[in-house]
Order: C-alpha cells, then sequence, then structure tokens
C-alpha cells in the first residue's frame, strides 16, 4: 500500500497554521502563555513541512502543548 500521507492533509499558508495553533492554545487554560512561531522545515516521510516552535511553554503545560500541535501536523500541511 503506497499512499502520500501529505496528500491527506489539508494546505494552510503559514498565518492560518499560526491562527490554529493559537486558537488551541488559547482553548486550553494551561497553554495559554504559550509562544510560538511556525517554521517552515523539509519534508518527511510523512509529509510534514513545518513545525512549531515554543518558548516560554509553563512547565504544566508540555505535554498539552505538544499533543495540540501533533494534532494539528497531522491535520495540515503547509501550502507551497
Amino acid at each position: 500500500m503506497n499512499r502520500d500521507l501529505a496528500s491527506e492533509k489539508t494546505p494552510a499558508t503559514i498565518n492560518e497554521l499560526q491562527a490554529r495553533v493559537a486558537a488551541a492554545f488559547g482553548r486550553h487554560p494551561l497553554c495559554r502563555d504559550v509562544r510560538f512561531d511556525i517554521v517552515r522545515t523539509p519534508r518527511t516521510r510523512s509529509g510534514a513541512n513545518w513545525t512549531v516552535s515554543m518558548s516560554a511553554v509553563p512547565p504544566d503545560a508540555i505535554w498539552e502543548a505538544s499533543e495540540l500541535v501533533a494534532d494539528i501536523q497531522n491535520a495540515y500541511i503547509l501550502a507551497v
């Protein structure tokens, strides 16, 4: 079975990804103070071509923030 995982993801611009991550963090009480940037990366085998660089993450929010980012990364690919 040879399928392109990137083709199953919705294309989004950096601005759209920033808005989605900000909204996800804003909805979670532990993640509201997380500061982040969207960073373009080389495409991986899974089709990912972006990541989130987080800073100022409260210690009790690390796992929640990582899970939120992973869920968004599974759904979106950075539009070219």
